[in-house]
């Protein structure tokens, strides 16, 4: 993992991916497949499907008008009516005016609704034993070169 610390230096892109390139990308989409996987189990824990649990979980952490749901979890405004609907039905979300435009409505997670999102949370054990054998500094690296490559600004 030391080698990720040396990633700081950018590189020409070449035209065809190197061996090395390819087999990380591999990895991350092994790893990707992995939570997606895990994700799905847990949501159906909670008695959710993804999209609902994907939904609930970012309502847990702030109320958000439908249209920015729907860009977020990147799909149709309807389709996310029909997800906070079903959520809203088991008092998990609720609908409320937005305090700066009462002409929007935001959903937001219920008590009981954040208390589920912490639920899933907390019930996603994916990579857990794996970080816990890096040693702290690999584990910073491998944080450091994730937020690189997503263009996240470190914090």
């Amino acid at each position: 993992m030391g080698t990720l610390v040396g990633m700081a230096t950018p590189r020409t892109t070449p035209s065809r991916p190197d061996g090395l390139t390819l087999e990380v990308v591999e990895l991350i989409g092994a790893v990707v497949a992995r939570y997606h996987e895990e994700y799905e189990e847990a949501a159906a824990e909670h008695a959710l499907t993804g999209a609902q649990a994907r939904l609930l979980s970012l309502l847990s952490l702030e109320p958000l008008p439908m249209r920015r749901l729907a860009q977020r979890l990147k799909c149709e405004p309807s389709n996310v009516t029909g997800i906070v609907d079903r959520l809203e039905a088991r008092g998990l979300v609720e609908r409320r005016p937005d305090p700066a435009d009462r002409r929007v409505k935001l959903a937001a997670a219920t008590d009981e609704g954040r208390r589920v999102a912490r639920g899933l949370q907390e019930s996603l054990r994916f990579a857990r034993a794996p970080l816990a054998g890096l040693s702290d500094p690999e584990r910073v690296a491998l944080r450091d070169a994730l937020r690189r490559m997503l263009g996240i600004e470190g914090g």
